[in-house]
């Protein structure tokens, strides 16, 4: 089901370091980051209708062989989840999910180790579906600048099958977008119904709002 769990999926996914990049791990000690929780304005959320979860910290923890020798890295990732119960007649659930994903740069040496940098946002979304599997048919529909945490992000709108409890499956939109600020990236993702009139505008209201550093 598209929940929290499917989209912790992509935080755990998010440090990926490429061999090109391992010249710089050298050394004994372990190399350790962690972002900064990140997540939406409280107030704006339960005027939306969305709940959150809270916040969980996703820590990924990877051993690379650099010159004989080995060095350890681990990134703590922070995600932030809401969820909103819809009525589509038919089917009553927590449609609506929006969360709020802080990972690290993971900065060596003046290089950036972290390629969710330099992911575009279908590449976002392709990463989210590859660790999803209830998540088909996913096309672009458009995309916008939004205002988010002082910078202009662009946010990518898709259209997909979702499944969600019970093997229900609806046809969903994606809202998908990313920011750099301070030393962590933000990213944001938002699934609802399709059929959901007015959504679209709530889940954009939801990223305008998002704060970082939060409390988590």
């Amino acid at each position: 089901m598209v929940s929290k769990h499917a989209l912790a999926a992509f935080a755990f996914a998010a440090l990926v370091l490429t061999s090109g990049c391992l010249g710089v791990l050298t050394g004994e000690e372990s190399l350790t980051f962690e972002s900064e929780p990140a997540a939406t304005d409280a107030t704006v959320a339960s005027n939306a209708g969305y709940e959150t979860n809270g916040t969980r910290t996703l820590e990924v923890n990877r051993t690379f062989s650099v010159a004989g020798q080995e060095r350890q890295v681990v990134a703590s990732n922070h995600i932030t989840t809401y969820e909103k119960k819809i009525d589509l007649g038919f089917f009553e659930a927590k449609l609506g999910v929006f969360s709020v994903i802080s990972t690290p740069a993971v900065e060596v040496a003046g290089e950036t180790l972290n390629p969710i940098g330099d992911y575009s946002n279908d590449q976002l979304i392709g990463l989210v579906q590859s660790q999803y599997r209830g998540l088909t048919d996913v096309e672009q529909v458009n995309s916008r600048n939004v205002q988010i945490l002082g910078e202009t992000a662009n946010v990518t709108k898709y259209s997909a099958k979702a499944t969600f409890a019970n093997d229900r499956q609806v046809d969903v939109y994606v809202h998908v977008t990313k920011v750099r600020d301070g030393d962590d990236f933000i990213v944001a993702i938002g699934v609802y119904p399709q059929q959901l009139d007015g959504e679209e505008d709530n889940i954009l209201e939801l990223m305008r709002s998002i704060e970082h550093p939060s409390e988590a």
